[in-house]
């Protein structure tokens, strides 16, 4: 349980929380979401203690034997420790096996059957039973399946971490949390640095997990499959909705609606009686019925609608027509060094169109969106614009190209635009610049600041073809909203690189999935895609993978090839799924008699009789190590036996 009585707190001159009570329950999967600075992330910090509340209290009973695990929003740096190792080491496996080593050298230097030796072998079974309670034999199995799940190689596991990029060492601290199967998991904003493939993964690892959940995140398909509880946190308090974040939007529609028309059944009651007021205020015969009116006009509490501010409704520019082949690629590739990243890339993009380039992290999707802006030359095939077209391209790396001297307001105001002054503060205010926060300078805004300002720069832009990597990274819901219907109503194309599933569902109109150094192309939307894409991840590359998929510009096959083929597909798979099913069951037959051998030599040395033969001891002892090491062997063989058939399933 986590309990908030009266919680109230303030951040430099901002009431963010003001009098919550709320209770967590055990087991609850809850998502929280609010505007960008409500206070989410401080709420988190403040359940962890790392802030200190003005007023009241948040309470967690038997915090001391509970065990947190939290990931923080903002990139981590790690030391240059072991891929492994640092896990081992984050997770208390490490300390746990150093503590067993230590315990077996002091049993093996003390004579038997004195008080010494018995209180020695007391802690080493208590700290062996610790060791298997937390699945130790099996850690190393267990964290390469989540680090494969997250998209590591084989070849990564060798590697220190701080030889990994920012989001790479997001996901290796996000490992760490997994195999630590805390009592309560807080992750701010988990998807940010996830392709689909990850994000789809750790959705189904977090259906399994039996503790307390709470996952901030603008990931409205993410919230969708985890959450059984939505949390808003806004105008100081906490709203509370059970259901997932489909469930909460259209409630909160529901609730609003109902409000207004309490709202104005209420406008009609105090004008009928206001009415009543001023035609008889005079009138000696009606002067108390006039009075007990005023007496009802004041015990009246408004009813208001919070929040209701102005929505505000953003256009692109409208640029000149372009021809109808936008640009044409042909036998694109492109290599960094001696590693390839694609090749033989053929597809057209056409006015109108609105495409998303999606595949796993490392797929060259970013690649490509800079093959296509012309910032990078390929090493192979060719890029062909049509006439006409007006390209803009926005990256991580736009926010680089701000002028860090000037202010927000004359970096908006350096665009050539046609938009009027009120146009951009209707823009700026959408992206959370509002107020005097416009003349602040460009060069103390955040990272994520640079690069909101950066994509509105590009929404004055005079363009009829846009090129946009991962716009939606720092944008909340609401400023999410006025992009993507922006982008709905922008008559040019667009051609987009996200990890953001819902705003590409909306939005897209044909997908195109990077894999295996090619390109397949699904003629509808992200859902669309999902729906088609039915081929496992560790399928050989060229197998089938739905009716309208596959390589861009190859003829479909006919009804009759297809159905034979997945005919064939099926049986296949069946053998195959039989197989490793009949290997799972000897796997856990074998550790089924390790793990029962192994207690009973562990039963054997906490008997008190056991001590008067010091050499039983030695042989127990390196038949335990032998047992342990064959049982880390089955764990892992037993895992990657498993990690098969669900990807077969």
């Amino acid at each position: 349980m986590i309990y908030f009585r009266n919680a109230s707190l303030s951040f430099l001159d901002k009431q963010l929380f003001d009098g919550i009570n709320w209770t967590i329950h055990p087991k609850s999967r809850i998502g929280l979401v609010g505007d960008n600075g409500t206070g989410k992330t401080t709420l988190f910090r403040a359940i962890l203690g790392q802030v200190h509340l003005d007023g009241g209290l948040i309470d967690i009973p038997d915090l001391k034997q509970k065990k947190i695990g939290y990931l923080p929003q903002d990139l981590v740096e790690l030391e240059a420790v072991g891929l492994i190792d640092y896990l081992r080491l984050k997770s208390g496996i490490a300390e746990l096996e150093d503590s067993i080593r230590g315990l077996e050298q002091q049993i093996s230097q003390v004579k038997p059957n004195t008080h010494e030796y018995s209180a020695l072998t007391r802690r080493y079974a208590e700290a062996t039973a610790q060791f298997s309670a937390q699945d130790g034999y099996a850690f190393e199995a267990r964290a390469k399946q989540i680090l494969k799940g997250f998209g590591f190689r084989e070849s990564d596991f060798d590697k220190t971490c701080d030889l990994f990029s920012g989001g790479w060492k997001m996901r290796i601290l996000l490992t760490s949390i997994l195999l630590s199967s805390p009592d309560i998991m807080l992750l701010d904003e988990p998807t940010n640095h996830l392709d689909t493939e990850s994000m789809e993964w750790l959705e189904s690892y977090l259906k399994d997990y039996p503790g307390t959940l709470l996952v901030i995140s603008h990931d409205h398909f993410f919230l969708d499959k985890i959450a059984t509880q939505i949390v808003e946190l806004a105008y100081r308090r906490v709203h509370l909705f059970k259901g997932n974040y489909s469930y909460y939007l259209a409630e909160k529609d529901r609730r609003r609606d109902a409000l207004k028309k309490e709202m104005e059944l209420q406008k009609s009651q105090i004008k009928k009686i206001e009415e009543f007021v001023e035609r008889f205020r005079y009138k000696a015969s009606k002067a108390a019925q006039v009075q007990s009116r005023i007496k009802m006009l004041e015990k009246f509490e408004e009813i208001r609608l919070e929040g209701e501010g102005k929505t505000v409704a953003m256009r692109f520019p409208e640029g000149k027509k372009s021809v109808r082949d936008v640009v044409k690629v042909g036998g694109l590739g492109h290599a960094y060094g001696d590693l390839k990243v694609f090749s033989d890339l053929n597809f057209t993009l056409f006015r109108g169109d609105k495409v998303a380039f999606v595949g796993v992290n490392g797929s060259g999707k970013s690649t490509l969106s800079r093959l296509l802006s012309l910032s990078e030359t390929p090493t192979e095939g060719a890029i062909l614009y049509g006439d006409g077209v007006n390209m803009a391209f926005f990256s991580q790396e736009s926010a680089q190209n701000l002028d860090y001297r000037k202010t927000i307001w004359e970096e908006v105001h350096s665009v050539s635009t046609t938009a009027n002054d009120q146009i951009k503060r209707n823009l700026l205010g959408a992206f959370l610049f509002s107020g005097d926060d416009i003349y602040k300078s460009v060069g103390v805004l955040s990272g994520g600041e640079k690069s909101r300002l950066a994509l509105l720069k590009l929404m004055l832009l005079d363009t009829n073809f846009l090129i946009l990597d991962e716009p939606t990274n720092h944008l909340d819901i609401k400023t999410k909203d006025v992009f993507q219907n922006a982008l709905l109503h922008y008559a040019g194309t667009v051609a987009i690189v996200s990890h953001d599933r819902y705003f590409l569902d909306q939005l897209v109109n044909k997908v195109y999935e990077l894999r295996d150094g090619a390109i397949c192309e699904y003629a509808g939307n992200y859902s669309y895609f999902i729906e088609k894409r039915v081929q496992p991840l560790s399928a050989p590359p060229g197998a089938d993978r739905g009716s309208n998929a596959g390589p861009a510009g190859d003829s479909p096959l006919s009804v009759k090839d297809k159905r034979r083929l997945e005919a064939e597909e099926r049986n296949r798979l069946a053998k195959i799924k039989n197989t490793l099913k009949k290997e799972l069951t000897a796997v856990e037959e074998e550790i089924s008699s390790l793990e029962a051998t192994k207690s009973a030599h562990e039963e054997t040395l906490c008997r008190p009789d056991a001590h008067k033969n010091a050499e039983i001891i030695k042989c127990l002892q390196i038949e335990l190590r032998d047992i342990e090491q064959k049982l880390q062997q089955a764990y892992g063989q037993w895992a990657e036996l498993a990690e098969q058939l669900d990807t077969m399933e």
